[in-house]
């Protein structure tokens, strides 16, 4: 079997390793009359993303995600819109729609000049696409180095994004660029660090473009995730979860304590989302246990 350390977004749904997670917290505290998880406090806006979780059908995983008091799912295209809005749950990290596949790639990104003129025509057309629909937040990469060096990247990523800022502040639509580790699970991508990321926000000047903190993999390629949220909070629009190492549950069998992550985050004032984002390995309900589980524990 694969081992897990290899485990990424792309083949994650075909090499999932099957086990019981350690779940030692009490069980989790169930409303008696509709089984459902008891109110959240609202400090923290909830969401989970569905490529952790694609066994379920999205319809399902809409119903479920509203009865435990989600906000919305992350990494929906326009495809699944409907589906969100038919449950009255947002995309809360938006892809475009399935023919702007540039949008999609972590690989082919902004740090690399060759794939300036696709993405810039792609995010052109989806940056009003996601306006329209009501949404806010849309996720972007800056690609894998290919020999670049991080100041010419970077510079690359300015001279790309500046052509579609413009049109997001006009749309009120926030780019996201996602914080990635190139140590485990993406070899080379280039915005693998804060000081690096951080950088790119200070060169861009826009509040529309933010980084999203993934803390798996920012656990993995920095740590110091307390102290890092904390000094550059303004950067961050959106959060993202999962165990250390192994990218599954965030109980006890994984290296972070993350009430006490999400304390920080709550006590920065942050208003944007945190999104669920690890592989349950724990199929109990299709590893809806874990996520209900993880919500409960996010929820401070």
């Amino acid at each position: 079997m694969e081992s897990e350390k290899n485990i990424n977004r792309r083949n994650a749904i075909k090499t999932i390793a099957l086990g019981s997670g350690a779940i030692a917290m009490p069980k989790l505290e169930l409303n008696s009359s509709d089984k459902e998880l008891a109110p959240l406090k609202g400090n923290i806006k909830h969401s989970v993303c569905q490529w952790c979780f694609g066994n379920i059908p999205l319809e399902t995983l809409a119903q479920e995600a509203k009865k435990m008091g989600l906000t919305g799912i992350d990494l929906i295209g326009e495809e699944g819109w409907d589906t969100l809005k038919k449950y009255d749950l947002t995309s809360t990290m938006c892809y475009g729609d399935l023919e702007g596949n540039a949008t999609r790639n972590l690989s082919q990104g902004w740090c690399d000049t060759q794939y300036h003129p696709e993405l810039i025509k792609q995010y052109k057309r989806h940056i009003p696409m996601v306006a329209d629909a009501g949404w806010t937040n849309l996720i972007c990469f800056s690609g894998n180095r290919r020999g670049i060096d991080d100041e010419t990247g970077l510079q690359n990523c300015v001279d790309g994004l500046s052509e579609i800022i413009p049109l997001a502040e006009k749309h009120g639509v926030v780019l996201h660029m996602e914080l990635l580790n190139s140590k485990v699970d993406h070899n080379d991508y280039m915005c693998d660090n804060s000081k690096w990321g951080v950088a790119l926000c200070k060169a861009l000047g826009s509040e529309n473009f933010k980084l999203l903190y993934d803390i798996y993999h920012m656990q993995i390629m920095e740590g110091d995730v307390i102290h890092t949220i904390r000094e550059n909070i303004e950067y961050y629009g959106h959060f993202h979860t999962a165990g250390v190492p192994g990218r599954n549950e965030i109980n006890e069998s994984q290296e972070l304590f993350y009430p006490a992550i999400m304390e920080a985050i709550v006590e920065t004032g942050f208003k944007g989302y945190v999104a669920q984002e690890f592989i349950p390995k724990d199929k109990t309900n299709k590893g809806l246990q874990s996520l209900a589980d993880a919500i409960r524990r996010c929820d401070v």
